[in-house]
């Protein structure tokens, strides 16, 4: 703990943990967007790489526990499913994320964000946009986008659940297959930036200390996720994602 405030002072840790209270409440209300809260949130006080670093191992432990709420055997199950999805993702972002201090992120972050928000915002409005049978191609599409962004950013939930939410995925089997995509992802993302250099000796116990805040806040999401039924799971997701939209967008033009 004396190491750590090397890195931060004790008022910006006391508030690291609030963001990370939030993100994770968030998380098990509607199975995504606690990197985005993290990154958002973080930036605002301390430099990107730190930031970065926060959010990694919280969101590994928050995506393991989402992903075998149902236990193993239906993990596996949305693991087979969306394999294409993962693949490609997985590739992808291993593959950015060795560029995250070489590449400017300013293109990425429009070129998903306009997309997104374009979604959530008719989705709200109530023009209805679905995908009836997914193809291969449409699915290593998506993942690879995902993919992208979340190696340079930390983020890759929006493009995943615009996704879902477009296949009409009901809200259990949702928070499932987002726990298994975002857990792969973030055991992924942790490798990608042990490479890096972002996650190292110095601010891997930052990280470490972000986990318990953001795993209390996974227990009180979660309990109001199981008092919402599917409607309302629906419009609190694109709300989010509307959200999560507007913030990459704004991420984008101001960099």
């Amino acid at each position: 703990m004396t190491a750590l405030f090397f890195l931060i002072s004790p008022a910006e840790l006391a508030a690291a943990f609030g963001i990370a209270l939030l993100a994770g409440t968030v998380k098990g209300l509607i199975g995504f967007a606690m990197p985005m809260i993290f990154i958002s949130g973080l930036s605002v006080f301390l430099q990107p790489d730190l930031a970065l670093a926060g959010l990694i191992l919280p969101t590994l432990v928050a995506n393991g526990m989402q992903a075998l709420r149902q236990g193993p055997r239906a993990a596996i199950g949305s693991i087979r499913k969306f394999r294409v999805f993962l693949l490609t993702g997985l590739l992808c972002m291993l593959l950015s994320a060795q560029s995250v201090r070489l590449l400017p992120q300013q293109a990425l972050l429009l070129a998903i964000g306009v997309p997104v928000t374009g979604f959530a915002l008719l989705q709200l409005m109530g023009k209805t946009f679905s995908i009836r049978k997914p193809t291969r191609r449409s699915e290593a599409a998506v993942g690879g986008v995902a993919g992208l962004i979340g190696g340079v950013s930390g983020i890759w939930g929006p493009p995943t659940v615009a996704y879902l939410t477009a296949l009409g995925t009901e809200k259990t089997e949702q928070i499932r297959v987002q726990g298994v995509i975002y857990g792969l992802g973030a055991v992924a993302l942790l490798a990608a930036h042990i490479g890096s250099g972002v996650m190292r000796a110095d601010t891997a116990p930052f990280s470490l200390a972000l986990i318990v805040p953001a795993v209390a806040g996974m227990w009180v999401g979660g309990q109001l996720h199981d008092r919402i039924d599917q409607v309302l799971f629906r419009r609190a997701t694109l709300v989010v994602l509307l959200i999560a939209g507007v913030n990459l967008l704004r991420r984008g033009l101001l960099m």
